[in-house]
């Protein structure tokens, strides 16, 4: 009798793909379920498969209405795909490893490596563990003081509050961008407890869970801090004060979004929609009535993103910062590219310059799509497309209405965004080819 041979996983990132696949299936499937919906006819294949995309890949992007479409069983199942989706499959797989056998095998231990970007070996068990402790710790937090709030200061009884705060909490930290308000947080517009406590843990998920690591132990001595590091810290802080500047400026008389709050409000709401494009998608003002030149400035700001190893997308700041320098270096006239008195490698800027040029093309394909297949103009299909791929999930409001082919395109640029373009690549590709030989060297006209 013949037994059926399932491929072979011959590559680390090919398990961390298989296993977010598997997720995304799992949760169409529960999302598919009669209790999930509250209507009588349940959830369609397309509604179901795009929101546990959404969730799984942390992305925040609706087709669905999700306090009133979904019941409170279809809730808690986009929060635990969210949960998933933000610590890692691999990450959450290789936790019950060390749970149950409290023990990692090396093939475990290569493919939390791989998701969770560790640089050795043995500390892969040390790092999950870590990673689970800070989310769980960051999340309850969050959701201590939004709980507080909700119940407090709105007419929620204390259990509604509690899982109103557990849930944002949750979506928060993991960089979703789901919520129960069927404005998104537009209620909470003007509201510091509400929007300063989500702002804050978007920016602790979107560091990284290696920055946050290194900041608990030496944040101290910031002389002893890695590249990445300061890398992440210096990068984040120059885009998250000149995103906020940037649209503070730009709506401050926008009728539409911050025109009628007074000063106070208008900071408040302009800070925490510069905080929100670096890949979470709350929003506390009508994304859709801002002005096209905030979309562009957030379309840059989405397509950055945050920091490697943690819960955002986009190509990474890190990414954008190597880029910055290679140009700098080149500018000056420079052998070598040098940040933070420190040289970088070779490798570091190719890999830079592949995820970039691959991201580009993805979005620019993929918004060709959008207006051939479409009547949203260019600034509407440039928006949802960068929002979806780098699994930010803010939206100017056409999500929902487009045809299917092209919610279709926005799943897989959801799930390509979230596992990264080099990681699909390296997973598809069956071998290492090395070149045993090296060609004449030729200089072609540059510019």
């Amino acid at each position: 009798m013949l037994t059926p041979r399932w491929p072979r996983l011959r590559h680390p990132s090919q398990a961390v793909v298989v296993g977010f696949g598997a997720a995304v299936l799992a949760g169409t499937g529960l999302l598919m379920l009669p209790a999930a919906t509250s209507g009588p006819d349940g959830a369609s294949l397309l509604e179901a498969l795009f929101t546990a995309t959404s969730a799984v890949c942390v992305t925040g992007l609706v087709v669905v209405d999700t306090p009133t479409y979904w019941t409170g069983f279809g809730q808690v199942v986009i929060m635990a795909l969210i949960q998933l989706g933000g610590l890692g499959i691999m990450t959450f797989a290789s936790l019950l490893g060390v749970l149950i056998a409290r023990r990692l095998g090396l093939r475990a231990r290569l493919t939390a490596a791989a998701e969770t970007k560790t640089l050795g070996l043995g500390d892969v068990r040390a790092v999950i563990v870590g990673v689970v402790k800070v989310s769980l710790a960051l999340e309850a937090l969050t959701a201590l003081a939004l709980t507080l709030r909700l119940g407090l200061g709105y007419d929620n009884s204390w259990p509604r509050a509690l899982w109103l705060g557990v849930f944002h909490a949750v979506s928060a930290f993991n960089n979703a961008g789901f919520a129960l308000y069927s404005d998104n947080l537009m209620g909470f517009t003007t509201d510091g407890w509400i929007c300063l406590p989500i702002a804050c843990a978007v920016i602790a998920g979107g560091l990284g869970f290696p920055v946050l690591f290194e900041l608990r132990r030496r944040w101290r001595r910031p002389g002893d801090w890695s590249l990445h590091t300061k890398i992440v810290l210096w990068a984040s802080g120059i885009l998250l004060v000149g995103g906020s500047a940037f649209i503070t400026a730009v709506e401050w008389t926008n009728p539409a979004t911050l025109g009628p709050l007074d000063v106070p409000g208008k900071l408040l709401a302009g800070f925490f929609q510069g905080v929100m494009p670096r890949t979470a998608g709350f929003n506390s003002v009508d994304t859709g009535g801002m002005n096209p030149a905030s979309w562009l400035g957030m379309d840059v700001l989405m397509f950055i993103g945050g920091a490697s190893a943690g819960t955002a997308g986009g190509i990474k700041v890190t990414t954008f910062a190597v880029l910055f320098f290679v140009i700098y270096a080149e500018v000056r006239g420079e052998s070598a590219v040098n940040i933070f008195h420190r040289r970088m490698h070779g490798d570091t800027q190719r890999q830079a310059l592949t995820v970039v040029l691959l991201s580009v093309a993805a979005v620019v394909a993929s918004t060709v799509v959008f207006m051939v297949f479409t009547e949203v103009n260019l600034d509407r299909s440039l928006f949802e497309v960068i929002s979806a791929f780098a699994t930010v999930g803010l939206s100017t409001g056409v999500t929902a209405d487009l045809p299917v082919g092209e919610q279709v395109l926005l799943v897989a640029l959801m799930f390509i965004g979230r596992l990264g373009p080099i990681t699909v690549a390296s997973a598809l590709a069956l071998r290492r080819r090395v070149r045993l030989y090296d060609l004449p060297e030729e200089r072609p006209v540059i510019g």
